[in-house]
């Protein structure tokens, strides 16, 4: 199954007095990977993933997927990019694939559908987005078509 991932509104460069040149991206296993400036208009990340069964519930595998069976999430980690070129974490944001209304989940996994998640990436105070994510707060959908 294809997963998308949309971030709107994001929070700009700087947070804070301490942290400048941030920039967001999807954690694969251990690494933050396909990073976006935190001034972009939006950003997007796409990518395959297994959905199977595991007794009575859908579980998800793969490189983009952390958790322990049944809480399974996405990653997407903000930092800093040095003068070196090097990223440095400060916060993350927990997308819960477990709060995922089931029959959209059905949906994105048959035919040729995907998985689309739209999340807001500024918090209240104009900060980057963190925390665990589940809806309203992430509004996830089965998009017709592969991105």
């Amino acid at each position: 199954m294809q997963i998308e991932i949309v971030g709107r509104n994001l929070p700009g460069r700087s947070c804070g007095p301490r942290y400048h040149n941030i920039h967001v991206g999807i954690q694969r296993r251990r690494d933050v990977v396909e990073l976006v400036p935190g001034d972009a208009a939006s950003a997007r990340w796409s990518f395959e993933c297994e959905i199977f069964e595991d007794g009575e519930r859908r579980d998800f595998r793969g490189p983009h997927i952390q958790g322990k069976r049944g809480v399974r999430f996405i990653y997407l980690s903000w930092g800093v990019v040095t003068d070196t070129g090097e990223f440095e974490m400060f916060r993350r944001a927990k997308l819960q694939l477990n709060a995922i209304e089931p029959n959209t989940l059905l949906r994105a996994a048959r035919g040729d559908a995907r998985l689309v998640g739209v999340v807001n990436l500024t918090d209240e105070r104009g900060n980057p987005t963190c925390a665990s994510l589940r809806p309203p707060q992430i509004k996830w959908s089965a998009v017709e078509g592969k991105s």
